[in-house]
């Protein structure tokens, strides 16, 4: 279920023409102290992939990037265009530039991936669902330090109301027909 509003929509497909992607602060002193970091690593980069395939636009965040690092290297080679936007709020929404950037692109459905999922993730989706977006949450591409927070959080995003999905699942529902040179693209990515 997501909240539109006081509206409760029970049912609803992602599709590319409503979504934007957003990746949060997967960042190089962050991601290697992550529960599973080497797969949630693997399937982030997967995602980004499908999602550039889709041609699904992203925007990327950083917390305290001069403590924290910059974007881990794999992510910044793959998203060359994409500028990191900078923060100190835990959610992205309390960052001016991320909610201008995120009206301007007149999208409704945000697909998060990223890290902390019980911090920054959390919040960011709580505070975009009370804005009146969807956010669905890319379960196999979040994570936290540890595994209790991370399970925990995805409970309570799913209670608050975001989707929670997987990598694999999402880029399939946002390629919708099989049988296609996009469909072939998302199905060879993702052996």
């Amino acid at each position: 279920m997501a909240r539109l509003g006081l509206e409760v929509v029970r049912f609803m497909r992602i599709g590319i023409e409503t979504c934007m992607g957003v990746l949060v602060d997967v960042q190089e002193k962050l991601l290697p102290h992550m529960f599973d970091h080497a797969e949630v690593h693997r399937k982030i980069l997967k995602l980004i992939q499908g999602l550039q395939i889709l041609e699904v636009p992203l925007i990327m965040t950083e917390q305290y990037p001069k403590g924290l690092g910059p974007t881990v290297r794999t992510v910044a080679e793959l998203t060359p265009g994409v500028h990191p936007i900078s923060k100190m709020s835990f959610s992205c929404v309390d960052e001016p530039q991320f909610s201008q950037s995120l009206a301007a692109s007149e999208k409704r459905c945000v697909v998060l991936a990223g890290i902390e999922t019980h911090v920054c993730v959390l919040q960011t989706s709580v505070d975009l669902s009370a804005a009146g977006y969807i956010p669905v949450i890319i379960a196999d591409c979040v994570s936290s330090r540890s595994r209790i927070d991370h399970e925990t959080a995805l409970q309570r995003l799913s209670a608050e109301g975001a989707i929670v999905s997987t990598c694999e699942s999402v880029l399939f529902e946002l390629c919708r027909y099989a049988g296609t040179d996009t469909f072939r693209s998302i199905s060879r990515l993702l052996k």
